[in-house]
């Protein structure tokens, strides 16, 4: 059965600023670049164009993948970039989308390519090997200068506000006299949004270097693979993801693992078809296909014997790779390094020991934590899951969320601290000690916030005060009585979930705990003094704290920070006034929630332990958000009515659990780079934006039917602008459950979720309200983040 191809690789340059020495299409077995053209004529673009529009056509493909690539694709120059990708965008059918990505060297990326890019929605990907050392060892110029330097700016350039969106990731091919740890961190100073380490290209003719080892590669693998967990998977991996996802029977993210068939195609600068580039390590020639863009068609190249070996899956593997009990996960290895003169491609990878033992190895690792094939993770039971699928969850369900999310925490926490030396030993000491002290201050939300955001620092020079203050404010819980340095900022020391004492001037304060009292010496000398039970005043303001009716208290969060983690700005101090006027909206609102929310209630009660209060909209407009990095905290701007209130809370708490769940469970497939319609906004939407908005539509949705309900019979401007609002909020989850069951993308799990969301919004659909939806909110609720 003929495969189609949804990956196309377009060679738009067939030369190289840079030599590397490790580079499969100049140093390996094949020559066949030297004879052809530089740069891709127009011609050829054009006909690329049309023969991938004419299989995407023939197959009714959903998405088509393409790559600009080289030698160095930005060599090709801004006109044929914007003719390629103008060409792709208007001959595929309308129903197919494009992703479209350029991978480059990086050295000639500057503002006038990534506006380019920005226009015309090509997303970038980087080559780089670590740090300059590392990077060095290969990726030089032809005179031996070093790469490092351009390509730093071009990854800086990538992560500005204006260009951050066309970051695609970085891409590092291994080499085993480089330090694992050290490259990883490199790599994630640049906050990518993803890595992909490569092998290098090696055959049984041609092996790859060992210096006496038998497994080199996965020793270097699987020291990063720790290194990575230890910091609390930062970024995704696409090799470690991959194995994870084989080895639960889903499909690989990468042609060098498991046994999906090959859909990749490469269109040289001439028009000839090629097999994947890999190829051009084995022998010379071996990627040919004989076929070209003007004498033939995809399906054509599609049915080449070549081709045909790469997608047989397990039927195409040796006898060897048959019978291993990785296979599945392996897929022996990629087929370029399988080949060996005599033999063909009929053998094991050539790094078959090292495969063997890297997944055998995070096998091991991580079943314990996240089974592959059956088991929940976060600690959730199937009936738990089930409770979240539907959009719900009691407090047993959120409290096991929240478990999940102290232990990524702790894990981000060990990541940073051990660099701010004594801070870190008090730290430890107290986890030993006084666990549950230590345990209320990381389950502050911004804690996990400030550390998320140290490990992302690109410069090097990452904040290390805030552990300071987490280890001061653990060690007054615990009353432990100890001397703590801690930083003065604003001229205030910050003690996370307890307060801020103005002190005055900068630099670094004195804090010693005691049973009844904590004093501070400032930089000056002055000493101040403040009793645990002290009120407000001048120097002493406290975290303050609404307790609410069943059990639920939360903190209004108007000091920390690292507030500013949700995309709306932050109020400051509240006055006495605007405290009184949220405490007694709050309890209004809850008691609304109670009422009638109650299967959102218990959860909220469970998991909402802050919230951060925000500045009011433009023109007043109500708006709120939740931050994906910092669990049990939302931001909202106070709105005129408690019933709104009731609304927000409900909605950004939908966000914050589904946010946990998908620290632990893949929902769909995350390599789905598609955009998808979202019937609330007017821009499309990626899988986990538009999953975040129909789960949190669910609870809009439940608010207005219970609205309506509680005017039944009634008429009037309150109960039209209910049914109304029902209407359209009920259309809308309705449509895009619907896009989400129908995408294609959804695992096992995402599934079970979109079914549970359906018979969640179907519940609703006795309650009355207007026959057709409208097509956009008629009083819009809040600024949705999704």
């Amino acid at each position: 059965m003929l495969v189609p191809f949804s990956q196309v690789v377009l060679k738009v340059h067939s030369r190289c600023d840079l030599a590397c020495d490790h580079c499969y299409v100049y140093e390996h077995a094949d020559t066949s670049w030297r004879g052809r053209p530089r740069a891709i004529g127009e011609a050829v673009v054009d006909q690329a164009a049309h023969r991938i529009a004419e299989h995407a056509l023939a197959h009714r493909l959903p998405a088509v993948h393409v790559v600009l690539h080289g030698g160095e694709p930005l060599l090709a120059g801004p006109v044929l970039l914007r003719r390629a990708a103008e060409q792709l965008r208007a001959r595929l059918p309308a129903d197919c989308a494009l992703d479209l990505r350029i991978h480059t060297n990086g050295v000639r990326l500057n503002e006038e390519f990534c506006e380019l890019f920005s226009e015309l929605g090509i997303k970038v990907g980087i080559s780089l090997d670590g740090d300059r050392a590392a990077n060095d060892r290969h990726r030089r110029f032809a005179d031996g200068r070093s790469s490092h330097p351009q390509v730093l700016a071009a990854v800086e350039l990538l992560r500005t506000p204006r260009y951050r969106d066309l970051y695609a990731g970085l891409l590092c091919t291994i080499d085993i006299e480089n330090d694992p740890v050290a490259v990883l961190d490199a790599l994630l100073e640049l906050a990518p949004p993803k890595i992909d380490f490569l092998l290098p290209h090696a055959t049984w003719d041609a092996p790859p270097p060992r210096h006496g080892r038998r497994t080199p590669y996965a020793e270097w693998l699987l020291t990063i693979h720790q290194h990575w967990l230890r910091l609390g998977r930062p970024v995704p991996v696409r090799t470690f993801d991959s194995i994870v996802r084989t080895l639960g029977g889903r499909s690989s993210l990468t042609e060098s693992l498991g046994l999906d068939p090959a859909d990749l195609v490469v269109i040289e600068t001439d028009g000839t078809f090629e097999q994947a580039d890999s190829l051009k390590t084995a022998y010379d020639g071996a990627p040919a296909t004989g076929f070209d863009i003007f004498a033939n068609s995809l399906d054509e190249v599609a049915r080449h014997p070549g081709m045909m070996a790469r997608q047989s899956g397990l039927a195409g593997l040796s006898a060897q790779c048959r019978a291993c009990p990785v296979v599945r996960s392996c897929g022996g290895g990629l087929y370029a390094h399988r080949w060996r003169t005599g033999a063909g491609f009929d053998n094991p990878s050539v790094f078959c020991g090292d495969l063997m033992r890297l997944i055998t190895t995070i096998r091991d690792r991580v079943a314990p934590v996240q089974p592959a094939a059956a088991g929940t993770g976060a600690g959730l039971t199937e009936d738990q899951l089930d409770q979240l699928a539907g959009g719900y969850g009691d407090g047993a369900t959120v409290r096991a969320l929240a478990a999940g999310q102290l232990d990524l925490t702790r894990r981000l926490l060990a990541a940073v601290g051990p660099a701010a030396g004594p801070a870190w030993e008090l730290l430890t000491e107290l986890d030993t000690e006084a666990p549950l002290a230590v345990d209320a201050v990381l389950t502050h939300p911004y804690v996990r916030a400030w550390a998320v955001r140290c490990l992302s620092d690109g410069t090097g020079e990452a904040d290390l005060g805030p552990l300071a203050e987490i280890a001061a404010a653990a060690a007054l819980r615990a009353g432990r009585s100890t001397e703590v340095a801690v930083p003065v900022r604003g001229g205030a020391v910050q003690l996370p979930t307890l307060g801020r004492l103005l002190v005055g001037g900068s630099g670094t304060a004195v804090l010693r705990g005691g049973a009844a009292a904590f004093t501070v010496r400032a930089p000056g000398g002055a000493e101040f003094r403040v009793a645990h039970d002290q009120p407000a005043g001048e120097r002493w303001l406290p975290v303050r704290r609404v307790e609410l009716p069943a059990g639920w208290t939360v903190a209004l969060e108007d000091l920390d920070p690292y507030r500013d983690s949700h995309q709306w700005p932050a109020e400051q101090r509240l006055t006495a006034a605007a405290l009184a006027d949220w405490t007694g909206s709050l309890r209004e609102a809850w008691e609304l929630t109670q009422r009638d929310l109650p299967q959102y209630a218990a959860g909220i009660a469970a998991g909402l332990n802050t919230i951060t209060p925000l500045r009011p909209g433009p023109s007043g407009r109500d708006v709120s958000a939740a931050a994906r990095q910092a669990f049990g905290a939302v931001g909202i701007a106070r709105p005129a009515t408690a019933p709104i209130l009731a609304l927000l809370l409900a909605h950004e708490f939908q966000h914050v659990k589904l946010g946990a769940v998908l620290d632990f469970h893949d929902l769909f497939d995350r390599a789905d780079q598609r955009l998808f319609d979202a019937p609330w906004r007017a821009d499309k939407r990626p899988l986990e934006g538009l999953f975040q908005g129909t789960y949190a539509h669910l609870a809009v949705t439940e608010f207005w039917a219970t609205r309506v309900r509680a005017y039944d019979g009634l008429r009037g401007e309150a109960a039209d602008h209910a049914r109304e609002q029902l209407a359209c909020w009920r259309g809308h989850t309705d449509r895009a459950i619907d896009t989400l069951l129908g995408c294609g993308a959804l695992t096992p799990l995402g599934e079970r979720f979109g079914r549970g969301m359906r018979a969640s919004l179907d519940r609703w659909g006795s309650v009355r309200a207007e026959a057709a939806p409208l097509p956009a909110p008629a009083a819009k609720p809040a600024e949705l983040p999704a």
